[in-house]
């Protein structure tokens, strides 16, 4: 598996989100990552749900640890890329939402839209996203990683039909007590 630690990522597009990704694989490998564009031209890209799942596949598949995804609004591209088996994937239009997905969340996938994400903004989400892992500065706040690793394993495993059967409760529930928030986390 490539992985971000040793400064791998895979990245592609649709044609709305082709620009922003441009910007974002260029800014990546200035700073010296490897980056892997499933979407490399413009001409033939596929429609964005497809980026999606290609992207997730190559999660799904064991080949990278992290993706990046870019299309209008970020919506499609996440939806189709959440299809794919072992895929944690977020919308971010902010570094900070984006180092959360990495840090709380624990996500695998970021996606951005070129609608409402200018350049600058989409790199600064990247390096957020790429530079950061789970738990990463929520080392003080007692029951943090406990309390969203439960979350990542319940959405990790999740099977539909023995949540319907058990009263749409989540069957084995885990629970950890989350310490109060540590004063001066601004996020």
């Amino acid at each position: 598996m490539k992985l971000t630690k040793d400064r791998h990522v895979v990245v592609g597009a649709d044609f709305a989100g082709f620009p922003l990704k441009e910007a974002v694989k260029a800014h990546l490998q200035e700073r010296g990552w490897t980056v892997e564009d499933l979407t490399p031209s413009l001409d033939g890209v596929p429609m964005y749900h497809r980026v999606g799942f290609m992207l997730g596949a190559q999660i799904a598949e064991g080949q990278y640890e992290k993706a990046l995804a870019f299309c209008g609004t970020g919506m499609g591209i996440h939806v189709a890329a959440s299809k794919v088996p072992h895929v944690h994937a977020a919308v971010a239009e902010s570094a900070p939402a984006a180092q959360r997905a990495a840090t709380a969340n624990n996500c695998n996938l970021l996606a951005m839209g070129a609608f409402y994400v200018g350049p600058r903004l989409g790199m600064a989400m990247a390096d957020a996203f790429l530079d950061h892992s789970f738990g990463d500065g929520y080392e003080e706040w007692d029951g943090f990683a406990e309390y969203h690793r439960i979350g990542y394993e319940e959405c990790e495993r999740f099977d539909y039909e023995a949540y319907r059967a058990n009263g749409f409760q989540v069957p084995d529930a885990q629970e950890a007590p989350l310490g109060a928030q540590p004063r001066g986390l601004a996020y």
